[in-house]
């Protein structure tokens, strides 16, 4: 049965998944593909409107880790193009699948942007894990896919969230 994913091409010369499994490891590839994307996309947004003290350090992070989410978006995709399915990152569908708010264009002041990479970076590696999880059932090579993506969303939270602020106190 086609989904909207179309097939790339024929069974033949494709891992051996079988179609079932197929659509639903590329289902789940994909999501990750839109996840990816989006923090990319909003990465980008708080690189350019950061703010405050920790502005220099912060601006050059965060293209740091866009630049982590496009390479590893690219690896996602191509898994999915290796199982015989085609991928979407396009804007529509990010948009609309990524269940994440869009961030208001305005500046956005050092810590604000710690707690909003922060809490996005831990939302992504749970929803990783997840991710993970299902797909050990299924195709340990996409697994070892979202293991790789899982590694390093919880380091880069791990480096943001030292960045934090202590709360004042009284």
């Amino acid at each position: 049965m086609m989904t909207s994913m179309e097939t790339l091409l024929g069974a033949t010369h494709l891992p051996p998944l079988g179609s079932a499994i197929r659509e639903e490891v590329a289902l789940v590839l994909q999501q990750e593909l839109v996840q990816l994307t989006d923090l990319a996309l909003v990465g980008k947004q708080l690189h350019w409107t950061v703010t405050g003290e920790l502005f220099r350090p912060l601006h050059a992070q965060l293209d740091e880790m866009v630049d982590s989410w496009r390479s590893l978006a690219d690896t996602v995709a191509e898994r999915i193009v290796a199982i015989g399915v085609a991928p979407n990152a396009q804007a529509c569908t990010v948009a609309s699948s990524s269940g994440w708010e869009p961030l208001e264009a305005r500046p956005v002041e050092s810590q604000e942007v710690i707690r909003i990479a922060a809490r996005r970076l831990a939302e992504a590696a749970e929803r990783t894990r997840d991710r993970m999880n299902r797909l050990g059932n299924l195709d340990v090579a996409s697994q070892d896919i979202a293991i790789q993506v899982l590694r390093e969303l919880e380091k880069q939270l791990w480096m943001v969230r030292a960045q934090l602020r202590a709360p004042m106190m009284g």
